[in-house]
């Protein structure tokens, strides 16, 4: 973490660096459009004076000429002639000044000497001629030179204090922009075990970090109702524990406080093995749900016929049925891949809940529809129905829609429900709970397999 550099940092180096590189382009870019400007004015005026020239010295004698010459070059002190004969021979310089060795090519050019840039156009004084002389007018230009090189260095200089600055405001900026991170962050810091309720403030955030915020907040609600979940499944287990490990201790020294016959003892052991034997099969069946959160169920899956394992469980039932006057039925018949043994607990979970809670001269019903998709089963029973609000807690582990039946019991630890779901979710079905019109009916979607 110390070799690192913030977001903050970062930002303002890559702003500083984007407006060094505008600037510079745009410098650049001026500093050619100026040079450029200046010699398009350079070009005309002396294309001007060289049409100027020509004409003052049509058809004039030697004298005549030299006050010509003089006259048109006393206008404009930084130009300069030299005319030079067909044979190189120089005729005449208007100036000291003038370099000894001037470019040769017609047309417009540029020199520098040791003090002094000139712009330099030869051109001949009789274009239709080919012994004509050659006129070369030389513009001193030195005066625009010392311009582009002060404007270069203010351009340097722009540039540096552009990123300077664009490095300061840009450091200000993100860290302002990135305000709501550390905020976000704070909270995130501040979260516990004891305060999983914490959220983060969506309608504060920008738009970029309210799907952020939005995420991290449902990630939070998870992990609390995970958390209020495991709080209460531990609450729970020491619930449904508390009794009968009460039950065995008040037994057991009830038992001990005199002596007491053979008969009584193997009585009392009789009684304990009962409270026992719950106890494990309770701690079976924790330990299996909680393979079926890890995905540890490992399935052996075969070809079923569903029907025929639904008239197993429905004769082992009937005796039950025949006691209660309940009347069973099946509907239906398919064929599926799946671990024989898990889903006839399942189905003998849901046969055994609904006839519980089914009244005399009731009915519970198994009916199958294989479709396209996979086999639909649905577990029904008649009789009162469940409130709506209570639909959605029925899967919920040692939760018990019967309120008289709140307290432990050797009979149901209400897990049948979720080892329920936990079989169907292996086989990659969905199970879910409707209640109306004086039916509660449990649906099961399984996929056919292969």
């Amino acid at each position: 973490m110390r070799g690192r550099w913030s977001l903050s940092s970062r930002l303002a180096l890559l702003f500083a660096a984007c407006a060094a590189v505008v600037s510079l382009f745009a410098g650049v870019l001026f500093s050619r459009g100026s040079e450029a400007h200046f010699i398009e004015l350079d070009q005309q005026l002396l294309e001007g004076k060289l049409i100027g020239l020509r004409r003052a010295l049509q058809d004039l004698d030697a004298e005549q000429t030299q006050r010509r010459l003089e006259d048109e070059l006393s206008r404009q002190a930084d130009l300069a002639l030299r005319i030079k004969g067909s044979d190189g021979v120089r005729w005449y310089d208007s100036s000291i000044r003038i370099p000894a060795q001037l470019p040769e090519r017609p047309g417009l050019s540029t020199l520098s000497d040791a003090d002094n840039d000139y712009r330099v156009l030869n051109a001949p004084l009789y274009p239709d001629r080919a012994d004509s002389p050659q006129l070369t007018l030389l513009l001193d230009i030195t005066h625009h030179q010392h311009f582009l090189q002060r404007m270069q260095r203010l351009i340097w200089l722009t540039v540096g204090l552009s990123a300077l600055a664009t490095a300061l405001l840009g450091a200000w900026a993100a860290r302002r922009a990135l305000r709501p991170l550390r905020r976000m962050g704070a909270i995130a810091g501040n979260v516990s075990a004891r305060s999983l309720n914490a959220r983060l403030p969506e309608e504060q955030m920008p738009a970029e970090l309210a799907e952020l915020a939005h995420s991290i907040n449902a990630m939070l609600g998870r992990l609390d109702d995970a958390f209020q979940r495991l709080s209460a499944f531990s609450a729970d287990i020491a619930h449904e524990l508390r009794t009968p490990l009460s039950n065995l201790l008040t037994h057991t020294q009830v038992t001990l406080t005199r002596e007491r016959s053979l008969e009584d003892y193997r009585e009392a052991l009789h009684s304990n093995l009962e409270e026992l034997q719950w106890m494990a099969q309770l701690v079976n069946d924790m330990l299996y749900l909680a393979k079926a959160d890890h995905g540890l169920l490992a399935l052996h899956r075969e070809p079923l016929q569903l029907a025929e394992e639904v008239d197993v469980l429905l004769d082992f039932f009937a005796p039950l049925a025949e006691d209660a006057n309940v009347r069973l039925s099946r509907e239906g018949e398919g064929r599926i891949e799946g671990d024989r043994n898990m889903l006839r607990r399942a189905l003998s979970n849901l046969l055994d809940n609904a006839l519980r809670f089914t009244p005399a001269d009731g009915e519970v019903r198994v009916r199958m529809v294989d479709g396209a998709q996979g086999m639909s089963v649905c577990v029904e029973n008649s009789g009162e129905g469940i409130a709506a609000d209570l639909l959605p807690r029925l899967f919920d582990r040692f939760y018990r829609a019967d309120p008289a039946r709140q307290e432990g019991s050797s009979e149901h630890a209400g897990l049948g429900l979720a080892i329920t779901r936990s079989i169907i979710r292996a086989h990659g079905g969905q199970i879910r709970c409707e209640s109306a019109d004086g039916w509660t009916r449990f649906l099961i979607e399984l996929p056919k397999g292969e």
